[in-house]
């Protein structure tokens, strides 16, 4: 199951990606975030993991599978069955930058629980788009 979502912000790419490459400080500018503590050191990279703890759903440990700085990460993690694998993409746009986020979630869990996962990712989404539109274009940044 995929669900993906996509906003266009009136700022630099390289700021929404400083932002949104900064995942401990998710949690100020989304409500899906409760923390995200990471379990490394130094700049998020491949190889990159972090604890992500968000309202209604089990703490969950990702780690960075593909990372190109300034551009895109992608990360995954595994719990109660569900596999679930996110992207998130900055990329220039005639008014600044377009960043979509998605979400591919598998295993034989979703068979009684998809329209509760897509429900709440939806809205987690929103919640983390907007936010991000939010900070990346507020001028005390």
């Amino acid at each position: 199951m995929r669900i993906e979502q996509s906003v266009d912000i009136a700022a630099p790419p390289e700021r929404v990606w400083a932002i949104m490459a900064d995942v401990e400080r998710w949690h100020e500018w989304t409500a899906s975030i409760t923390s995200v503590a990471r379990l490394d050191t130094g700049p998020l990279g491949l190889g990159s993991r972090a604890l992500v703890r968000q309202p209604r759903l089990r703490p969950a440990t990702f780690e960075v599978t593909e990372f190109n700085a300034g551009r895109n990460f992608t990360w995954k993690t595994t719990s109660g069955g569900i596999s679930a694998v996110a992207d998130h993409v900055v990329e220039p746009a005639a008014d600044g930058a377009r960043v979509t986020i998605s979400i591919d979630f598998d295993g034989f869990p979703l068979v009684f629980l998809r329209w509760w996962v897509r429900r709440i990712t939806n809205r987690y989404f929103r919640m983390e788009t907007e936010g991000l539109k939010r900070r990346s274009e507020a001028s005390d940044f």
